[in-house]
């Protein structure tokens, strides 16, 4: 039985899709665009003044860092277990993924998983789908699933979906520090920037682009693959949901943006499955994997893709 654009599905079962006018799609694209086009303007003005090359490298050392410990480790690693790797591995990829201060690394693979097995249903924790029609209803859609869910109430046994990482004193001990995590994130470009300018601004500047800056890129790219990849771009594979591959996310989200690849191979290691979908993640599991850092690294096969193509 069908349902209508308002009503909510059970739990499972997707809901029909109403078309989108192109201004919706307009929409969808300058609500997350804008603030990167403001950021970049703010750099551009306070060039020389409170911004330099200096904190410019800080700023872009810092989320690749923090972006990698989220893709590689709290998502391919610890989420889907595309790949294995050995403890030290896991625990530097523990510490930069807390680092993104985006929730400890038990909840954070708690709350994807639920994603997963709910994916744009009814129990999906930050669908932007079922939120009305029209362009008010894919706004409010999309505001929920970028920010939005984070302030509603915690779903019954969420703790199921992470029995497997529960069982490992490691990533207990990892997750339990999260704060510490946050803070050293901080720390850290803070001190480098003292070190490099031998000044106490610097440790100021430092912290502000390369901890407080760089967690607004980290979060909103991160955001947008909840938001943007469900609405806005192509569908390559066929899956039970709206996820779509969005090559702008493919890019800044290193590789996580060819998202409708991932949801139909979620253990893949590889998410950018052709040539010329960039997947930056997964070139680091590559390189891993060539000096031992990473094993059993795990990709679809071309019979396995070519099933699943639209």
């Amino acid at each position: 039985m069908s349902t209508s654009p308002n009503s909510v599905p059970a739990a499972g079962q997707p809901a029909d899709r109403v078309a989108r006018h192109w201004g919706e799609e307009l929409a969808t694209l300058a609500a997350v665009s804008l603030p990167f086009v403001a950021l970049v303007v703010a750099i551009v003005l306070l060039w020389g003044v409170a911004f330099s090359w200096v904190y410019l490298a800080l700023m872009a050392g810092m989320y690749l860092v923090s972006a990698v410990g989220i893709t590689v480790g709290y998502h391919r690693l610890f989420t889907h277990r595309s790949f294995e790797a050995p403890a030290p591995v896991v625990a530097a990829l523990g510490v930069m993924g807390g680092m993104a201060a985006e929730g400890s690394v038990i909840d954070w693979v708690a709350y994807h998983r639920r994603h997963h097995q709910h994916s744009d249903g009814h129990d999906d924790p930050h669908s932007p789908h079922n939120h009305g029609g029209g362009v008010a209803g894919v706004l409010k859609g999309f505001a929920f699933a970028h920010m939005g869910w984070f302030f509603t109430d915690h779903p019954p046994g969420l703790e199921r979906y992470s029995a497997d990482l529960r069982k490992s004193k490691l990533i207990r001990v990892i997750s339990r520090l999260f704060p510490l995590w946050v803070v050293l994130g901080l720390a850290i470009p803070a001190a480098l920037g003292g070190l490099l300018t031998g000044t106490w601004m610097g440790v100021l500047l430092g912290m502000l682009w390369g901890g407080g800056v760089r967690l607004l890129l980290v979060h909103h790219v991160t955001w947008s693959i909840n938001s943007v990849c469900h609405l806005w771009g192509t569908r390559a594979f066929k899956s039970s949901d709206e996820s779509r591959n969005n090559p702008v996310f493919g890019v800044l989200a290193l590789g996580e943006g060819w998202h409708n690849n991932h949801h139909a191979f979620p253990n893949s290691a590889r998410h950018g499955l052709k040539w010329w979908q960039v997947d930056v993640s997964y070139l680091i599991i590559v390189a891993m994997s060539w000096v031992g850092l990473a094993r059993r690294v795990r990709v679809p096969t071309a019979e396995q893709m070519e099933a699943k193509r639209v």
